[in-house]
């Protein structure tokens, strides 16, 4: 997905999972996104395309109840001047680096040019051997911070509400942690490709800056060392600006020319034009040409990147939001076991339904199972294979393996690969165990033994009175723990 459309559906994202109690976006307003987008991009768009659509028609309108969660997502956006201002200001930077020695002498071991030289060759052998290395500490060292920084900046910094517990705090704290994490590895692949064509830029600054000064200024060349000889110190420069004499072909010159410029009681010192020749093409060949490429390579990554954002689309959120759009509306079948099931829980199933999987799921209640029938299903009762089934228990009565457990069984066998959801109905019990938590605990635990040895998680509810985000919270952990 697009990086646009992946943050604005991730925005819309955190807003519909955060507010469970829809105080800020109702089932209603989830409904109509999810029709107008279906009516938008047609019946032959792609999932994504669908998505993308819903989240934008989404924004459109929680935009005008809640400014502060569009302007979260304004805030994230990539700002794309940042990474020409870095350029711009990293060759600035290294125009006014052009001051590389004591006024106008170098001393030619010690010059901020080849600090320079040895800090880009460190972040080049950083870069090689951090794939190698399993906690990525050679990566954190090369530019971590940095690439913090430059993200921060670019990304904007995100008000939160001061009340973070609240609908739109909480949306907002979870859309910025989200985005944060889905879109790590384009941001990685961006701070990368904006550090390496600024660090290119700082070096093309600094010859830049030699040159222009050197128009104007002699500059003159020396060294001095109280352990180094000039055979050493001939070896040292030959080494380090061999580049520069591949490039330009000037030699290094002689021993004693190295000795004779050695400042001793008199300075000693020559024009240092052939000495800035070379460290420019050593700049040249060490830094600007290997930091474009690398600038390249990350841009390209980068470029691929911003168009395939991965969000988890198989989760159970997505899953509810899409099922309307591919397939139809959701079709349940829920089949009780020894339980006639009263009007106000037939009633909250069908709202716990609606929320969990869409306003548009279509249910139907077969009649219950009764007891000593679960080796043998009615036909009514089997699952049709067209979607999820709802085992539903009562929570007052006693569970038996013989019984309950092989009512689940059979229906698992039945259901053709779809999931088969165990869904104890606590309203009976608490009926007649009013404020008695202790025994409404011990009733669960064992409703829960029972299922643990047919690997299922039951779901807990109290359908006389459904507390809706809880339920949705267990059918959504149930939901992505079968993925």
């Amino acid at each position: 997905m697009k990086e646009a459309n992946a943050l604005e559906v991730t925005a819309v994202r955190a807003i519909e999972t955060s507010d469970r109690a829809r105080a800020l976006w109702s089932d209603a307003d989830r409904a109509w996104a999810s029709r107008a987008a279906a009516e938008v991009v047609g019946e032959g768009a792609s999932v994504d395309d669908f998505v993308a659509r819903r989240a934008k028609l989404a924004l459109e309108r929680i935009g005008t109840r809640q400014p502060t969660l569009t302007r979260a997502v304004e805030a994230l956006r990539w700002r794309q001047w940042v990474g020409a201002a870095a350029v711009v200001v990293a060759f600035l930077a290294g125009l006014a680096f052009n001051r590389i020695g004591s006024g106008e002498r170098i001393n030619l071991l010690a010059p901020p040019v080849l600090a320079l030289l040895a800090w880009n060759v460190v972040v080049y052998v950083l870069l090689l051997v951090a794939p190698l290395l399993r906690a990525g500490a050679a990566r954190k060292v090369a530019g971590g911070f940095l690439r913090r920084l430059v993200a921060r900046v670019a990304g904007g910094a995100v008000r939160v509400p001061r009340d973070r517990t609240g609908p739109a705090g909480e949306a907002v704290a979870t859309f910025a942690a989200d985005w944060t994490r889905f879109a790590a590895p384009l941001y990685a692949a961006r701070t990368a490709r904006i550090l390496h064509f600024a660090a290119a830029a700082f070096a093309v600054g600094v010859v830049a800056g030699l040159y222009l000064r050197g128009v104007a200024v002699e500059y003159r060349a020396t060294w001095e060392s109280t352990f180094l000889d000039p055979a050493t110190v001939h070896a040292l420069l030959s080494f380090a600006l061999w580049p520069g004499m591949a490039l330009t072909g000037i030699p290094i010159p002689s021993i004693e020319a190295i000795a004779a410029i050695r400042s001793g009681g008199q300075p000693a010192s020559e024009n240092a034009a052939q000495w800035l020749h070379l460290l420019a093409a050593t700049v040249a060949a060490v830094v600007i040409v290997p930091r474009v490429v690398l600038g390249v390579l990350a841009w390209a990554v980068e470029h691929r990147r911003a168009s395939r954002v991965k969000l988890p689309l198989n989760e159970p959120y997505f899953n509810r939001v899409v099922r309307g759009f591919k397939g139809g509306p959701v079709r349940l079948k829920v089949v009780p076991y020894s339980y006639q099931v009263p009007p106000d829980s037939l009633g909250g199933l069908q709202t716990v339904v609606a929320r969990t999987f869409g306003g548009s799921a279509a249910m139907v209640c077969a009649s219950p199972v009764n007891y000593g029938e679960e080796d043998a299903l009615p036909k009514a009762a089997l699952p049709d294979g067209s979607g999820p089934a709802i085992a539903l228990f009562n929570l007052a009565a006693t569970p038996e393996h013989e019984a309950h457990g092989a009512f689940i069984d059979a229906m698992r066998n039945a259901a053709a690969g779809h999931p088969v959801i165990a869904l104890v109905d606590e309203a009976a019990f608490r009926a007649r165990a009013t404020g008695d938590g202790k025994r409404l605990e011990e009733r669960r635990v064992a409703w829960r033994a029972l299922f643990a040895d047919r690997d299922v998680s039951p779901v807990f509810v109290d359908l006389a009175a459904p507390d809706l985000p809880a339920v949705e919270k267990q059918f959504d952990a149930l939901l992505g723990a079968r993925r």
